[in-house]
């Protein structure tokens, strides 16, 4: 009894302090994940997904942590949030870097993936747009990362196996890994005069403006981004 009273007297005053610090890397990868994950919005929050590969590539073990993370959610009972969560998934892929995409692409993780796709496992009540979205993108990985030979090993196993029919058919705009969906500064943003006067260039209804002013300037930007 004693020592439950001293827990939790000293429980309060901890959790006063705590609540007054920011999360440590570990509770910040969870709550952006969470935020990015939702199931009670209507849209995904790209903000937090943004914050979420950004802690991701900010924490020394974020590449590490994450992928399992993920996979929970993925797994998800809750269609909304399992779907979310497969889009974090591309997004960490095309932007978390190399570590990230090398724990992804190890059969530890792929196995994970493979489950929700398997009927021994949670296959039998995974939904099919659950399931259609990570044959799409197992497959589009086998396309846009022809040297991960653990991925191309799964996908063609899921084949043998008759758990995968056919190849998806990919939209022409996801041949090549998706572009961000935040908007990316520019060279250009970081002088806003010079940015001015390559707008104002580039409307101008003189031709000799654009042969040697515009010229100039992208001359300049470009030296300066090397």
């Amino acid at each position: 009894m004693a020592a439950t009273a001293v827990a939790t007297g000293t429980g309060a005053a901890a959790g006063t302090e705590s609540a007054e610090r920011p999360p440590g890397p570990a509770a910040a990868l969870e709550l952006w994940l969470n935020k990015a994950t939702d199931p009670s919005v209507s849209e995904q929050d790209w903000s937090a997904i943004q914050n979420f590969c950004e802690q991701v590539n900010t924490d020394p073990n974020g590449p590490t942590h994450a992928p399992w993370l993920l996979a929970h959610k993925i797994q998800s009972p809750q269609e909304k949030e399992a779907l979310y969560a497969l889009t974090v998934l591309e997004m960490c892929m095309n932007h978390c870097g190399e570590k990230f995409h090398s724990e992804v692409a190890k059969f530890r993780f792929l196995n994970e993936l493979i489950k929700v796709l398997s009927p021994k496992y949670l296959g039998s009540w995974a939904t099919e747009k659950v399931k259609g979205r990570v044959i799409e993108i197992l497959f589009s990985w086998t396309v846009w990362f022809p040297e991960d030979i653990k991925i191309r090993d799964a996908y063609q196993m899921l084949k043998k196996q008759g758990i995968i029919k056919q190849d998806p058919k990919l939209p022409v705009d996801k041949i090549l890994p998706p572009p961000s969906p935040w908007p990316k500064s520019s060279i250009f943003d970081a002088d806003e005069e010079k940015s001015k006067l390559l707008t104002r260039l580039l409307k101008s209804n003189h031709p000799e403006d654009l042969q040697e002013d515009v010229l100039k300037v992208v001359l300049v930007y470009v030296i300066s981004a090397f």
